[in-house]
């Protein structure tokens, strides 16, 4: 069998891929790659089927030794990569071999890197997956992030890459404020109007408590409507009858750090979720990093089916510029 070896584990690395689609029914968030555009593009340059399996990881990468010769690609946040001690592009196919050292080390923007290897992560699926679920210990690599001395096994390598690198204008983008489009709903009863808008034009602040799970998120604070409290809620004035959680919906618990649900995020509970944020731009959120600044805007539904199909184009035409089947 094959395998890559892991000569440092980096901060937080897992192996994610697609997703665990299909099981919210049953509690199970659908974990997999945060950034999904970077996840599928860093396949592509390595010539991997979709929904292979590469790593995840979060503001300091791992080390990596490999035992025969492949094609790697590193993409996502904007990184120092590394072969041999030797600087390496990103956003495009590497070739390595036997006894070569990639290292994804200090990531200067953005926040998570993502590692794809020909032939993709061969570890065993879980319910579907490969996608590591660190809360409960499940898929991936033993359920947890990657350690020293960790052997990955490896999938048959393709034959050859899909293309040479991806143009600078497919790929993603930092910007100062980070721009989030929100469905306004759920619980949003729950807010005063004037509370509404001031969550819609404060700056928010990403803290450092963001992770797979959900980001927290500081800089206003947000006024709850008077009520009676209800049978089975709790007396918290963001409590409510338990609900479900849909991926990307923003918490508001004690009103004055937000909380947008990722992930990893348990699929229901009894705080008040006042929107959701589109899937189009939960890859943006997953390349904010602590400290960085993030607004939102209300769009209506058929502005987050638009943008859902808007970014499926840009990523068909990712494919066509790297010579790859664009359906």
């Amino acid at each position: 069998m094959t395998e890559v070896i892991v000569r440092s584990g980096g901060l937080s690395t897992t192996v994610q891929d697609a997703g665990r689609d299909g099981q919210y029914a049953i509690g199970m968030p659908p974990s997999g790659a945060m950034d999904q555009y970077s996840y599928e593009i860093a396949n592509l340059l390595v010539g991997n089927p979709r929904g292979a399996a590469v790593l995840e990881a979060t503001y300091l990468g791992p080390e990596l030794e490999f035992t025969d010769s492949r094609h790697v690609a590193v993409t996502g946040a904007d990184c120092e990569v590394t072969i041999n001690g030797q600087p390496a592009p990103t956003w495009q196919p590497l070739r390595v071999g036997p006894g070569d050292v990639l290292a994804a080390t200090r990531v200067h923007r953005g926040a998570r890197p993502y590692i794809a290897i020909g032939g993709g992560i061969d570890v065993p699926p879980y319910l579907g997956s490969r996608s590591t679920y660190m809360l409960t210990g499940i898929g991936g690599f033993q359920g947890r992030a990657l350690a020293s001395g960790d052997r990955l096994p490896l999938g048959a390598a393709p034959s050859a890459p899909a293309g040479a690198e991806l143009p600078a204008e497919l790929r993603v983008d930092f910007p100062d404020v980070v721009e989030l489009r929100v469905v306004v709903g759920l619980c949003s009863y729950r807010l005063t109007e004037g509370a509404l808008r001031s969550f819609l034009d404060t700056e928010w602040r990403v803290t450092k408590d963001a992770d797979r799970v959900g980001y927290r998120l500081r800089g206003g604070s947000l006024d709850f409507v008077e009520r009676e409290q209800p049978f089975g809620a709790g007396s918290d004035p963001a409590n409510v009858v338990d609900l479900g959680y849909p991926v990307g919906s923003v918490q508001v618990p004690g009103g004055d750090e937000p909380i947008v649900l990722l992930n990893d995020a348990v699929t229901g509970g009894g705080y008040a979720t006042i929107g959701t944020v589109i899937s189009a731009d939960r890859d943006r959120v997953a390349q904010a990093r602590t400290g960085s600044k993030v607004r939102f805007t209300a769009v209506d539904l058929d502005a987050a089916l638009v943008a859902r199909q808007e970014r499926r184009a840009r990523l068909a035409k990712a494919r066509v510029a790297l010579d790859a089947d664009p359906s």
